[in-house]
C-alpha cells in the first residue's frame, strides 16, 4: 500500500493524536465527575433544608459556569512552554504545554461548565413563569462567566510576570 505521507509522519501524527485524545478524555471524565459532585450536593442541601435552600435550585450551575470560565481564563492566561523556554531570562513562570492546556481547557473545563443545562434551567424558570428569575440567572451566568475568565486570564498574566 501506498501512503501518502512517509511512515516515520504517520507514526508521529498518530501517537501525537492518541496522546492529545487521551489528555482531553481524562480531563474531561475528572470535569463532569466534579460538575456531577457539585450537582449531587446542592440537591442535597436543597432536600435537606427546601425553605432556606430551595430557591437556589439550579444555581450550582451558574456557580459551575463562573468557575469553569475563571479556570478557563486562568489556563488561557498562561504561557505556552515553548514561549516560556524562548523568553526565560525574562523571570517567567514556567508555561503550560499544549497536551495539559488540551487536558485542563477542552477537557475539564469543556466537561466542567455546561451551556446546555445552563440553558435548560433558564428555559424551566420561563415556563415556570419565572421571568424575573430567569432574567437574573441569564445575567450571572453570562456577566459572571464572562468576568471570571478576564479576571482569571488577567491573574495568569500578573503570575506571569512578577
Amino acid at each position: 500500500t501506498t501512503h501518502l505521507l512517509p511512515p516515520t509522519v504517520v507514526r508521529t501524527i498518530t501517537s501525537t493524536m492518541i496522546g492529545d485524545a487521551a489528555a482531553v478524555g481524562i480531563g474531561a471524565a475528572a470535569g463532569a465527575l466534579c460538575r456531577h459532585q457539585i450537582g449531587n450536593i446542592a440537591s442535597r442541601k436543597i432536600a435537606e433544608n427546601p425553605t432556606r435552600f430551595g430557591s437556589f435550585t439550579g444555581w450550582h450551575t451558574c456557580g459551575i459556569n463562573v468557575c469553569g470560565s475563571l479556570l478557563l481564563g486562568f489556563v488561557a492566561g498562561l504561557p505556552n512552554t515553548a514561549e516560556v523556554q524562548s523568553a526565560n531570562n525574562a523571570g517567567l513562570v514556567e508555561g503550560l504545554s499544549s497536551r495539559t492546556r488540551l487536558m485542563a481547557g477542552v477537557g475539564f473545563c469543556g466537561s466542567f461548565t455546561t451551556f446546555s443545562t445552563y440553558s435548560v434551567d433558564a428555559v424551566g424558570m420561563l415556563s415556570n413563569g419565572q421571568m424575573t428569575r430567569a432574567l437574573s440567572y441569564v445575567a450571572a451566568n453570562n456577566i459572571g462567566s464572562i468576568t471570571a475568565a478576564y479576571a482569571g486570564f488577567n491573574l495568569a498574566k500578573r503570575l506571569v510576570m512578577r
